[in-house]
């Protein structure tokens, strides 16, 4: 058996920290492929797509119950909890990139990358060599360096284990304050309810629904509420129908799936800032956009640090963003041959106020430009 990566507290929290980092990492992803639809067009990917983001939301949610159970400090404004886009992921024997980019196959077939089971062929496989070419990972060992996880699911499982490790040698281990726990009065979502986290049961409970939903690991197509993995939901986009009960997995029989590849805005992939020109309204539209993002992770750590009837908030302004995709994808990007802008999410904060000081002042955090 391979060794254990987790010794501690401290290495949890690590991880945990990791694990919200990787859990925010698709949401970009996901919502620019939304906002590229467009309007009145493709609902049923629209559909598919949107779910998927608010159930991230739900992921990013049970990672901070179960950071908050052992006294640690959700913080989504430190810096690098953004990636600079494209990363890569975890995926079995190979790498992928995780671009920004407009509804379309290739896009359909990242987010299946990032969703798809990854059981190791055995627990000495479960970490694997990061290539040296193969820089910045979303998720890796945040205690050995220059290992990443076969998959998603692995990964979960080396912090449940250590939850599991940790908590047989400190029994206070779960020392959190419970007032700080997100419980499912707060956020609510089709896809399942936020599990609050006093113990290692329910700290297990909740990482184990994270990598069922996402992937399937355990449940296979559907769950035990009948709810379809993330995997299979964006297969069916692939394979152009819905699944039904009792479908294997690359045979759904359900009704067809609507969908126009061309009815999108197409953008340039993981645009950056130095790719607007100078002085430009749109590269004004590009920083304001990173700003309210900015925003957005500050009221999102407020709610996980002791506000959390802040959720509801938060999820509501992650789709009130909605006005800045439009005012960018909506628009060519001068020299791009025909592409259309869309947002950087280049968020890091300057020198200067603290993030969360500006939202308590109602103002909105400075970005890097």
């Amino acid at each position: 058996m391979i060794a254990s990566t987790i010794e501690n507290r401290d290495d949890l929290i690590r991880y945990l920290n990791a694990a919200m980092a990787l859990e925010h990492g698709t949401i970009p992803t996901y919502l620019t492929a939304y906002y590229s639809i467009r309007s009145t067009t493709n609902s049923d990917a629209a559909h598919i797509i949107r779910v998927a983001a608010v159930e991230e939301m739900l992921h990013l949610t049970l990672v901070a119950n179960v950071l908050n159970a052992i006294g640690g400090e959700p913080d989504l404004t430190r810096p690098g909890f953004v990636p600079s886009y494209p990363a890569y992921l975890p995926d079995g024997e190979s790498d992928f990139t995780v671009d920004l980019r407009h509804f379309s196959p290739e896009a359909v077939e990242t987010f299946c990358k990032i969703e798809r089971p990854g059981k190791a062929p055995s627990a000495d496989e479960r970490l694997v060599k990061v290539p040296d070419d193969r820089t910045p990972l979303m998720v890796s060992s945040p205690t050995t360096e220059g290992m990443r996880f076969y998959s998603i699911g692995e990964f979960y499982e080396e912090i449940i284990e250590g939850l599991e490790k940790v908590a047989a040698d400190d029994p206070t281990l779960f020392r959190g304050d419970p007032a700080r726990q997100m419980g499912p009065e707060y956020f609510y979502s089709g896809g399942g309810d936020v599990i609050v986290v006093t113990d290692l049961e329910s700290a297990q409970r909740a990482l184990r629904f994270i990598a069922a939903q996402g992937e399937g690991l355990d449940s296979g197509i559907y769950d035990a509420d009948g709810e379809l993995a993330h995997y299979y939901r964006f297969r069916q986009l692939q394979l152009g129908r819905y699944y039904q009960e009792g479908d294997s997995p690359d045979a759904p029989s359900g009704p067809a799936l609507r969908i126009d590849w061309d009815d999108v805005y197409k953008v340039k992939t993981s645009a950056r800032l130095a790719d607007y020109p100078a002085g430009s309204e749109l590269a004004r539209v590009a920083r304001d956009f990173n700003a309210d993002y900015a925003a957005f992770l500050a009221l999102l750590t407020k709610a996980f640090n002791g506000q959390p009837d802040l959720l509801q908030d938060a999820v509501c302004e992650m789709f009130r963003l909605r006005d800045g995709f439009n005012r960018l994808i909506c628009n060519p990007l001068p020299g791009s041959g025909g592409l259309h802008a869309a947002p950087t999410f280049e968020i890091a904060a300057e020198t200067g106020p603290d993030p969360l000081a500006a939202a308590d002042a109602g103002e909105t955090p400075r970005v890097v430009t």
